[in-house]
Formats: C-alpha cells, structure tokens, sequence
C-alpha cells in the first residue's frame, strides 16, 4: 500500500508549504504530491485553488500577481523549486497540473530536475485535465503519469490506456470493495483521495487498492 502525502501532510501542517513536506516526511510516506500554479512572472508556485486569499481576506487571483507580490500576502508561499529541493529525491514527487496552467513551464523544470540528478520515477504528474497529461506524455515519455478522475472509472481507464499508465486516482467517496477489485483484475493501480480513516484503507487494501492520498500520515505506520 503506497500512502502518499496530500499536499504534503495538509491535516499537520498548512498544505503545500514547505513545512507540510517536511511534515510528510517526517511521517515517512512513500510519495508525496503538491498542487502547482503559474505567478504572472512564470514562477511556478504550489497551491492548489487559482485564487490566493490571504489573512486579511484579499483575494488575489495567482496568474494576474508576480511571486514577489503573492508572498507579500502569504509569507510561506512556496515555489515549485523550493520544493523540489526540500524532498531532495527522498521520496518521489507527485505534481498536479490544473486544468489552464502552462505545461511548458512544468516540462521545463522537469527537465531542469533531470539535469539535476532526478530520474523520471522521481517526479510523476498527474491532473484532471487529459489534453495536459496527453502534453506531458508526447514532450516527455518517461515521465510517469497519474489520471486524476472525480468518478468515472470507465473514463479513467480510457484515458490511462490511452496515456500507457495503469496509474488511476479516484475520490474516495465513489470507491466500494467490488470496484477496486474489479479495476486490480484489470491491472490499474487505483489510488483513493482523500482518505483519513486507516482501517477503511486497509479494508479496501484486501481488494486491491493500491494507494492512499491522505492528509494524516501519522495515522499510518508501516507494517
């Protein structure tokens, strides 16, 4: 069972800072993923919804601000290197690409970690939004991808065989015993998001669920 960080460790620490991967790795999870949005000024920052609201209730919408102004309103507003960095290919990396952010800037630090000394099994991307994984895909082969999917485990799976990834992630909500079983006989790796609850994990783990997305990895020991 792979238990992979959420955001780092979102329900330890504020979510996708560099304190929630230290987090995360202090409960040794085995991959950890982070949500990543493009600055005004093409720095790829982590946070996972388009608009940032700081303490004071401002919202700013991330794409129309450069980085240096966004951390003025969020101190601890990470870029995508910095965390690289931090994880220093402790643990793989997942990266979720929203739909309508710039592909080329993800591949081009992608390539930059290669020439760094990651491999390709060290950073995975996964999204929603296929027409960017089917981008990463064509420009970058060996990168490992994760089809992000709401409910769908037909449109899932279309869209992993046509992508040549067996890799699925699936809300939790719509997951039940006979389906995970049914999508292990078919050789995907399912992953549930986001799932707190051990014992649901290691129940579904019974039929083949392959890994948790969770925001508590201290709630998750290795057996």
């Amino acid at each position: 069972m792979i238990v992979i960080g959420h955001r780092g460790a979102a329900g330890l620490a504020p979510e996708n800072t560099i304190a929630s991967l230290r987090k995360a790795l202090e409960h040794h999870v085995d991959m950890i993923e982070v949500d990543i949005r493009a600055t005004k000024d093409n720095i790829l920052v982590l946070h996972h919804d388009e608009v940032l609201t700081d303490a004071a209730g401002n919202n700013l919408r991330i794409r129309d601000y450069a980085f240096s102004e966004l951390s003025m309103h969020k101190p601890d507003l990470a870029r995508l290197d910095e965390a690289v960095a931090a994880i220093d290919r402790s643990v793989p990396l997942i990266i979720e690409i929203k739909p309508g952010e710039p592909v080329a800037l993800l591949l081009d630090h992608l390539h930059s970690a290669y020439g760094q000394g990651w491999r390709a099994e060290d950073i995975w991307v996964a999204s929603f939004h296929f027409a960017a994984l089917q981008e990463i895909h064509a420009k970058s082969p060996s990168t490992p991808l994760i089809v992000n999917e709401q409910w769908s485990g037909i449109r899932g799976s279309l869209r992993a065989k046509r992508l040549h990834t067996p890799y699925i992630a699936m809300n939790a909500r719509w997951l039940w015993s006979g389906f995970i079983y049914g999508m292990h006989q078919r050789k995907y790796h399912l992953l549930a998001y986001n799932l707190n609850n051990p014992r649901t994990v290691h129940a579904w783990e019974r039929f083949g669920l392959a890994g948790v997305y969770t925001d508590y990895p201290d709630r998750f020991r290795k057996r």
